[in-house]
């Protein structure tokens, strides 16, 4: 069959679209949280369910305020933060901004670092130990003693994001976690190498669309909100 038109007609054009999430979606904003205190050697962080538990710094409020700020304007329906207070301390203003209750979640918490939790995995990385090296290496973080499986931490991200997104379809939520975790969710939905999102900057926003079929990457490590 042959189609035909109008003598004179002018074709039909078809612009470029800009991305929409499909129906059902959560719009996942992964915010980091702001710079924590720094670690002096010998003096470990206070423990929380065995993970370092650093507060803020003065420069990681000052992160804080300035990414919500530029969160609050786009609005978000629902705030979610780990059990580590740097996180609680990031999420406070658009907390209370919007007037919204921060949702804690355990499973955003960062990766168990082992032998190394309460700040020594600073060191040991600054200092260029063998063990932190074949980590970069190896793209893993159980090669640390005692640290989280590598099967296992990729499975506990996978779950809470799934769940997360499952209470909020179309809806954009923000949730305020940690360099590791993000790193992980983003390797899972681009199938990627596992260090190749790791390095999120402090009070960085990225951003997925979570769907039960698939997860999109839609931004890595925004921070121009964070520029004066």
């Amino acid at each position: 069959m042959t189609s035909t038109t109008n003598a004179g007609a002018q074709p039909v054009s078809y612009r470029q679209q800009r991305f929409q999430p499909p129906p059902g979606a959560t719009e996942l904003l992964l915010v980091r949280h702001g710079e924590s205190e720094a670690y002096v050697d010998g003096t470990p962080f206070a423990l929380i369910g065995g993970q370092g538990d650093p507060p803020l710094s003065e420069p990681g409020r000052e992160q804080a305020r300035r990414v919500c700020a530029h969160l609050a304007a786009g609005g978000v329906d629902a705030i979610y933060v780990s059990t580590l207070q740097r996180t609680a301390q990031t999420a406070a203003p658009l907390a209370s901004e919007l007037g919204l209750d921060p949702i804690v979640e355990a499973d955003l918490r960062e990766v168990y670092l082992g032998a190394w939790e309460g700040g020594l995995f600073r060191k040991m990385v600054a200092e260029g130990h063998p063990i932190g090296l074949r980590m970069a290496a190896d793209e893993r973080w159980d090669v640390i003693p005692g640290a989280e499986p590598a099967d296992e931490f990729a499975a506990r991200v996978k779950t809470v994001i799934e769940r997360v997104a499952a209470a909020h379809p179309d809806q954009r939520v923000a949730a305020f976690t940690h360099g590791g975790t993000i790193g992980e969710a983003l390797a899972l939905a681009a199938g990627s190498r596992p260090f190749a999102f790791v390095g999120a900057s402090n009070a960085s926003i990225s951003r997925l669309v979570v769907t039960p079929e698939r997860w999109i990457v839609r931004s890595y490590n925004e921070t121009a909100h964070l520029e004066d």
